[in-house]
């Protein structure tokens, strides 16, 4: 790849800027800097970037993955309504790169939030015929039996989709929190599957999408993640 379209595939400005950084003698790749923009680079070779002298983030190419902590009181969209939007969570830099969201969080729902520029990931991860789980910690109002976790695996009619749904797994930790693993995508699922089961939810948090867990980020970090080393 040309370095100056590495440069631009980088989210570090267009064209003419990015010419402009590399004729100046801004920009060092591994340490070295290049005057060519004309200069063949590898992007899987770059381990370190500077402008001048600061260290500046690299990003995968061509496609990122990046594992979120959502924070609550945040929406999933590049236009949110009412509230903050996640994307405002990362880096200016990768909103610019065609970043989207693996499906998307309630805004008062926490946890991991997946999302990346790779459309097929995106696709694979979200569409039905696969079946990705996603493992919820569900916050009930009232206390809850052991027959309420039958009734959510044996199927629960969703009045608004007029079907029935099944959840993969459920069980209580404890009266008032239910874990509760699915592998649909449908509007409110889990509130509407706990409500459907005579209960509310209270609060929600994603604690895994496929094999990702949130491991140690704090709320409102993230990593960039390789979804081949969780084949």
């Amino acid at each position: 790849m040309q370095f100056i379209k590495y440069l631009q595939a980088q989210g570090l400005g267009s064209r003419k800027l990015c010419r402009s950084l590399i004729d100046d003698g801004r920009i060092a790749v591994n340490g070295g800097v290049i005057e060519d923009d004309k200069a063949e680079i590898d992007p899987a070779a770059v381990h370190s970037l500077h402008l001048d002298d600061e260290a500046l983030m690299v990003v995968p190419l061509p496609f990122f993955y990046v594992l979120l902590h959502k924070k609550g009181g945040y929406e999933t969209s590049h236009k949110p309504q009412h509230h903050p939007s996640v994307f405002s969570l990362l880096p200016d830099r990768l909103c610019l790169l065609g970043i989207q969201a693996v499906g998307r969080l309630d805004e008062d729902t926490t946890g991991v939030l997946l999302l990346t520029n790779d459309g097929a990931f995106n696709h694979r991860m979200t569409s039905p015929k696969h079946k990705v789980p996603k493992r919820y910690r569900v916050t009930l109002k009232h206390a809850a039996a052991e027959d309420v976790c039958a009734e959510l695996m044996g199927g629960v009619f969703l009045h608004d989709d007029e079907e029935t749904v099944c959840a993969d797994a459920a069980e209580l930790a404890d009266s008032h929190t239910l874990i509760l693993t699915i592998s649909q995508g449908r509007y409110h699922q889990v509130k509407r599957m706990v409500a459907a089961a005579g209960n509310r939810v209270e609060a929600l948090h994603r604690e895994a999408f496929g094999p990702w867990t949130l491991a140690d980020l704090a709320p409102g970090e993230w990593c960039f993640f390789n979804p081949d080393a969780a084949a």
